[in-house]
């Protein structure tokens, strides 16, 4: 599609029209769901306006995660810090929303742009972690066992980052290799959307905000690592005996 083609709407035209362009929703956690994706609807109706690409969206949103990732990593924490970061990362994700609605509204997704948003979503999801470490290591006056949470916590969400990805990318091949549309999302459960909070990616960003007191920020950051570890533990079972049912469907219609 050119740009000739695409459609012309000013920015409340376009914020009418991105319900349509929506993923479903249906699992997402609920700052990603009831917040993120909201604030990124509105910076890709702008983004629309001032007719950038969803690949500049995604510069954009890498120039502030990663600005933010290296200032935990270079800075001396201080509640004005945790400020600064937590902000820089909550617009990040924001606008790592934004490129995705941006390229539904203008119609022109493409497999390179997706291959970008993951390529730079692998790597804030490993360096957020290790720039923890490194703020650990040279600030923190706590015991040196506490190193092994950022690491731990490197590994745990490398790996259900990679999962996620997998599992969309062997259902979508399956589903198109059958020829057969993946079902309908039923209705979105706020009830999941709430027990699954601690593993969204923005409760991370806002994890930030207590970086000023590093009893406080370990703590939380603890916490959090822990319950991403319990959700990886009971989810990845679940995930291997859905790629299973797949296999069987697959067996079945070929028979």
């Amino acid at each position: 599609m050119t740009t000739t083609d695409m459609p012309k709407s000013g920015f409340a035209a376009a914020l009418r029209r991105l319900p349509s362009a929506q993923k479903p929703a249906k699992g997402a956690p609920a700052y990603s769901r009831f917040v993120n994706r909201k604030a990124g609807g509105y910076l890709a109706a702008a983004a629309f306006v001032l007719k950038a690409t969803p690949n500049q969206v995604t510069a954009v949103s890498a120039l502030f995660t990663f600005a933010g990732i290296a200032a935990v990593a270079t800075a001396t924490p201080s509640w004005a810090l945790g400020i600064a970061v937590s902000l820089a990362l909550v617009v990040g994700y924001a606008l790592d929303s934004a490129d995705g609605q941006l390229a539904r509204l203008r119609r022109t997704g493409s497999v390179a742009g997706e291959w970008l948003d993951h390529v730079i979503d692998s790597a804030k999801i490993a360096t957020l972690h290790l720039a923890v470490l490194v703020c650990a290591f040279r600030f923190f006056d706590l015991p040196s066992g506490f190193l092994l949470v950022p690491l731990g916590y490197a590994a745990v969400e490398t790996v259900m980052f990679f999962a996620m990805i997998l599992n969309d990318q062997l259902r979508r091949g399956r589903n198109f290799g059958s020829g057969t549309p993946a079902p309908a999302a039923g209705s979105p459960s706020i009830l999941r959307s709430l027990l699954v909070l601690p593993t969204d990616y923005g409760v991370l960003c806002l994890a930030f905000l207590l970086l000023g007191s590093p009893m406080a920020f370990s703590l939380l950051y603890g916490a959090l690592f822990l319950l991403n570890t319990a959700f990886l533990a009971a989810a990845l079972p679940k995930w291997f005996g859905d790629m299973a049912r797949l296999d069987r469907t697959a067996a079945d219609q070929e028979r």
